[in-house]
């Protein structure tokens, strides 16, 4: 399969809310996210949301989590997942990450973009992105990026898109950010990073 043929059925699995949650030790995630009741975060190409519910519960009635992705589909699931669950602190909103986020300035506790960075069109957008979730971030937020190891498997982005942790820090720490951890989850790893 190449690239293209990868990024048309990666858009067609991303309507259809197929999510990379599984995948991961979920426990594991969370509690190294170690969100507080209260926080506000933002799932950027969330996708099915299951990072989104998750977290919608973790930070409890008095936190937010606003959940972006660019198809109406995925977010009307969502939207409708939330409710069939009583979460009401999810705000899911139609948006293309490549573009401005509509969130306020300085009011994100945690961003993360789970199995997201390793996308032609996101990665070709890098600069906006890093401006945007610098903008967005509160003064001591982090940015907690969660991608496939850089190796042959059975599922997954094709072994050139993938980025290796080294390939992450590189793209992210020339935007103003410093590794603050990282985490092996055995098929995919989780780095977070601060603002400098």
């Amino acid at each position: 399969m190449n690239n293209k043929e990868h990024q048309h059925e990666g858009l067609e699995r991303q309507k259809k809310g197929v999510s990379s949650f599984m995948l991961h030790d979920s426990t594991l995630i969370f509690n190294e996210l170690n969100l507080k009741k209260g926080n506000h975060v933002l799932d950027i190409g969330c996708g099915a949301g299951d990072y989104s519910i998750q977290a919608s519960k973790d930070v409890g009635d008095e936190g937010i989590v606003y959940a972006l992705d660019r198809w109406d589909e995925v977010i009307n699931n969502l939207s409708k997942k939330a409710d069939s669950q009583g979460l009401k602190n999810i705000k899911a909103v139609v948006s293309d990450i490549v573009h401005r986020l509509p969130i306020e300035d300085n009011s994100i506790d945690v961003c993360l973009l789970a199995t997201v960075l390793h996308i032609p069109d996101v990665i070709k957008a890098e600069e906006v992105l890093f401006a945007e979730i610098r903008r967005v971030l509160k003064l001591d937020g982090r940015i907690a990026i969660v991608e496939i190891k850089k190796k042959e498997m059975p599922f997954g982005p094709p072994l050139d898109m993938r980025l290796s942790p080294e390939d992450v820090e590189r793209l992210v720490m020339k935007y103003g950010f410093s590794k603050a951890s990282y985490i092996d989850l055995g098929y995919s790893y989780m780095i977070q990073f601060t603002l400098k």
